[in-house]
């Protein structure tokens, strides 16, 4: 089984990579990609917990870039570590979501659900998180007492109607492409069918796109099915997973049942491999 949308607790996931490798082998996974948001930091040990059992880790990102005031996450796989050009965009986002976090933490307390974004930040379960979420938040409001779950917290305070939601400011999707091709990977559109701007594909295309996600928690069989068609339309291989948070967190039922199916895979991987021809 192939699953290349996984989260640690580098960004918004609950496991810690040995953690995550444990629940990788339990239900059966053999391939899989850490694709924590705007950092890498979890793939060496993930690849290192992996090495093991004998798993194969493909290194991976899910970078979150803008267009027109919304998110589009764009995954790059098969990246050389430390690469400057990916390394100056994930700076430039780390340094970003520190301070929407604690531009939310105020709208918070002035809503009259105070946080203590500093602590949160400082932790000692928290100091290895280079790249904070808003599920972070939301768990911490919960913690707090405010809220009894991650969803009520977003449906009160953190979705895009609530008093503290603050947008994202980051990269352009035709940014974050040139800096995974840069850093010798390719690109994917995340989970297309939740963003529901296929007017975008034919332009990322264009801008070095290779890869759109068809396989994913969030897409139903005639969804998968109609990005499968948009693929092959226009000539771009096909990533999937099952975006997988942690034990509990939103679409976990997911995890071990969403995947690549393996000539998907090898696809990619050819593809992969002649874009790295390509830059050599």
């Amino acid at each position: 089984m192939i699953d290349l949308h996984l989260h640690t607790t580098a960004s918004d996931g609950l496991c810690t990579p040995e953690y995550l490798v444990e629940r990788v082998r339990q239900v059966g996974i053999t391939t899989l990609g850490v694709a924590d948001h705007d950092t890498m930091d979890a793939v060496p040990a993930v690849a290192a917990a992996a090495a093991r059992y004998g798993l194969t880790v493909v290194p991976a990102i899910e970078v979150t870039s803008v267009h027109e005031g919304k998110d589009v996450h764009v995954l790059g796989y098969f990246l050389e570590a430390g690469a400057p050009m990916l390394a100056a965009l994930i700076g430039g986002q780390r340094a970003a979501r520190v301070e929407r976090a604690y531009e939310i933490g105020r709208r918070l307390a002035r809503a009259g659900v105070p946080i203590d974004v500093q602590a949160l930040l400082s932790a000692p379960e928290s100091r290895g998180t280079t790249s904070i979420a808003r599920p972070m938040l939301a768990r911490a409001l919960v913690t707090a007492g405010h809220v009894t779950s991650v969803a009520e917290a977003f449906d009160r305070f953190l979705g895009e109607n609530g008093p503290a939601f603050v947008p994202h400011h980051g990269p352009s999707p035709s940014d974050a492409i040139a800096a995974i091709r840069a850093a010798g990977g390719i690109a994917s559109l995340a989970h297309p069918g939740t963003l529901g701007r296929d007017d975008l594909i034919p332009g990322l295309r264009e801008a070095g796109l290779a890869a759109i996600e068809a396989y994913h928690s969030a897409h139903d069989p005639e969804t998968t099915k109609r990005y499968l068609s948009v693929a092959r339309e226009y000539n771009l291989a096909v990533s999937g997973g099952s975006d997988f948070h942690g034990d509990g967190a939103r679409r976990s039922e997911y995890f071990g049942v969403v995947s690549l199916p393996p000539d998907e895979f090898d696809r990619l991987s050819a593809r992969a491999e002649r874009a790295r021809a390509k830059k050599s």
